[in-house]
This record gives structure tokens, sequence and C-alpha cells, in this order.
């Protein structure tokens, strides 16, 4: 944290956002703006979802660092146990599905070949288990629910996912085993590398 941004680590089940709706006014970059008055929002979370969310402060802040994440200068990093095992240690891979919003179904999203928007995903195997894999995951896109629609349309679904994978896995967690674990970015006023990190909870 200083004068120009702000990097929260938000809890699984805390609203990045305000939502529609009285009962989903509370959320952290609510809670963030209690105690930074200036602090704006940049890019999003699931709620599902924990891990590293920063913040500008200041109008002209947001728009340097909005921008970065719309170029994609900003390197994301996450991290996720998904369900069944997926290569070999160390193994790595891409996923390229065009991704759109599942219209009478939403707020879920789906694979659509016609007319959905490109969308990438490096993946990285940390650890085999018997029934799972830890995976790195790299959105080198930004797709509502990407890696979670990604990870389910080939075969291995995140442990706890309540919107995506089938009862049996989403039971195998009591949240979404999904992290934002890395940012990487230059700072928005003076250039410098930046590295943050939070290890996943789980």
């Amino acid at each position: 944290m200083d004068e120009h941004l702000l990097v929260l680590d938000k809890p699984a089940g805390l609203l990045a956002v305000p939502g529609r709706g009285e009962d989903k006014q509370d959320c952290l970059s609510a809670r963030a703006q209690r105690l930074w008055p200036d602090a704006l929002v940049v890019h999003r979370l699931d709620m599902a979802t924990s891990g590293l969310f920063l913040m500008g402060r200041g109008l002209h802040m947001q728009r340097v660092l909005s921008r970065a994440f719309a170029e994609r200068a900003v390197a994301k990093r996450y991290e996720a146990v998904v369900a069944g095992r997926l290569g070999a240690a160390g193994e790595q891979g891409v996923i390229n599905l065009p991704l759109a919003a599942d219209w009478p179904n939403r707020p879920l999203q789906k694979v659509d070949p016609g007319h959905g928007r490109p969308s990438t995903t490096r993946w990285r195997v940390l650890a085999l288990e018997a029934h799972s894999t830890r995976l790195a995951l790299e959105p080198v896109t930004g797709r509502t629910h990407q890696l979670r629609v990604h990870l389910l349309a080939i075969g291995h679904p995140i442990l706890g996912d309540a919107l995506y994978a089938p009862p049996p896995v989403r039971a195998r967690a009591p949240r979404l085993l999904l992290h934002a674990c890395a940012l990487r970015l230059a700072h928005p006023a003076g250039g410098e590398p930046l590295a943050f990190d939070s290890p996943a909870p789980f």
C-alpha cells in the first residue's frame, strides 16, 4: 500500500464489488473505501475466489491500472485444486476455448465456438494427489469465470465449485479451491516493478 494503490487479500465468500440488492452491498471494495475513501476498483474477483485484489487510489491511478489490466500488462497467477489427475508433475499446457454468457442460466458462462470471445488459460502442474491435481493457472485473457469454465471443459472441474462442478466434486471441498496468489506489474506512478504474493490457504 502507498498513496497510489492498495493490494488487499480477499477471503472466499466475500463479494469484491457491490452486487444488486440491499443484501449485497457489503463487499471488499466498500470496506476498503471506509478506510481509504479514494480507493477505486480496477478489476474483479469472483465471490467464491480468494486472494489478491488491487485498487487504485484516485481517478487517475484507477485509469492507469485499469489500462494496465486491459493491455495485459499485469501478470496474474492463481492456484487451484482440480478433480482428477492432469498430466505429470511440472507438465504445462494451454487451454484456448472461446467463452460466452450462458444467457438462459446467467450468471453462468459456457464454451461457445460460434459466438464466444477468444479466451486463453495457461496451466502448470504443481502437485499430483490420488484423485486431484494442484495447478498454477495464468489467465492470459480475463473473461468472467474463465478459469472455472476452462477447467470444467477439459474434464477437471475445480473442487468446491458450486456453480460448475458436478455434485460429487462440489462436495469434496467446503469452498471453491481457487486463489489469486500472485500479481506482477509496473508501479502506476514510478514504473518500478512490483510483486505481490499470497500463499493459497488450502
